[in-house]
């Protein structure tokens, strides 16, 4: 597996600053270290309002991205963007015509699939987040099947996980079948996580550094290795 990560060309599709982290810090950072490439695209940063304690307060775009900026400095990546900084696209991606989205991250993005022609993409399963279902789906008909010739190709795409997911529909479970193991790069994960000082939560909450921990480690033993990023496989061809 080694061998083979080493000669990938990995993009990361997030709808927000963070969700890279989330799913796919530790296979970046060993791919990274075994002297593959990684890209990660995040479509929207933007001011947000959350929750704190029983409040309501401000966490800004600009924040965001400086949070995103740490953390891809301690994962290690050869280049980012960021498609959207507007406000008023934050949290409403679906409210995006889709063929707009699928043309940013297929065609005219800095980084997208076709100037880019990554070997493996991953996207964020399909979650109760709005955000996160637009983004899978245009990030899915961007990597529709084509004849490689006349289009890049992506063989290798794969959906990631996120400790929300445990809150959905049975329809909609996401059920692993591809794992990546990173005993070795758990701890840049976590690292990368305690950027995101904005988005911290206190350890009984499912998106805490704690339990990110904890799930790595639940999914490292679904593997029998210390700790694992979990995937689903949309599709493998070699």
């Amino acid at each position: 597996m080694e061998e083979f990560l080493a000669k990938q060309k990995l993009l990361v599709i997030a709808p927000h600053a963070d969700d890279e982290v989330f799913g796919c810090a530790g296979t970046m950072a060993k791919v990274k270290a075994l002297g593959g490439e990684v890209y990660v695209v995040v479509v929207s940063v933007g001011d947000i309002e959350q929750y704190t304690g029983h409040s309501i307060e401000m966490q800004t775009g600009k924040t965001r991205k400086e949070e995103f900026l740490k953390a891809l400095e301690i994962v290690g990546v050869d280049d980012y963007d960021i498609l959207f900084d507007d406000p008023k696209l934050h949290l409403r991606l679906d409210t995006i015509p889709r063929r707009d989205l699928i043309e940013k991250l297929e065609r005219t993005g800095k980084l997208a699939m076709d100037k880019l022609q990554p070997t493996i993409v991953t996207l964020p399963a399909i979650s109760y987040n709005q955000d996160h279902e637009a983004v899978f789906r245009a990030g899915f008909t961007a990597c529709r099947p084509h004849v490689p010739w006349v289009k890049p190709f992506q063989r290798i795409v794969l959906a990631y996980d996120n400790t929300s997911l445990s809150w959905a529909m049975e329809r909609e479970k996401f059920h692993p079948n591809f794992y990546v193991d990173i005993s070795a790069y758990l701890d840049k994960k976590l690292a990368a996580l305690n950027c995101y000082n904005s988005q911290a939560k206190p350890s009984v909450h499912h998106a805490s550094v704690e339990n990110v921990a904890n799930w790595a480690k639940v999914r490292g033993r679904e593997v029998s290795v210390e700790a694992a990023e979990a995937y689903m496989c949309l599709r493998f061809v070699l």
